[in-house]
């Protein structure tokens, strides 16, 4: 670790803060790209799939009656 801030220490601020960087990026940009996609995909198929679940459990209340209030108790779940 000291021999790569040996390296950097001799050079002009623009190279540490702007060129290694922007190489990161131009070299390692699918990558990040890929696995940010994969996130935000499993993260969408997550919330619709709670969304179908909730809505399954609705229509399912709704169409047998078991969501009136007369024949509701908690003991059923």
């Amino acid at each position: 670790m000291d021999g790569i801030r040996a390296v950097f220490a001799g050079m002009p601020w623009w190279v540490k803060w702007i060129a290694v960087p922007v190489l990161a990026i131009l070299v390692f940009g699918g990558v990040i790209t890929s696995i940010i996609g994969t996130l935000i995909g499993l993260v969408f198929k997550l919330l619709l799939f709670v969304a179908l679940v909730g809505g399954l459990i609705f229509v399912v209340k709704k169409f047998t009656g078991s969501g009136s209030k007369a024949s509701s108790s908690s003991s059923e779940w």
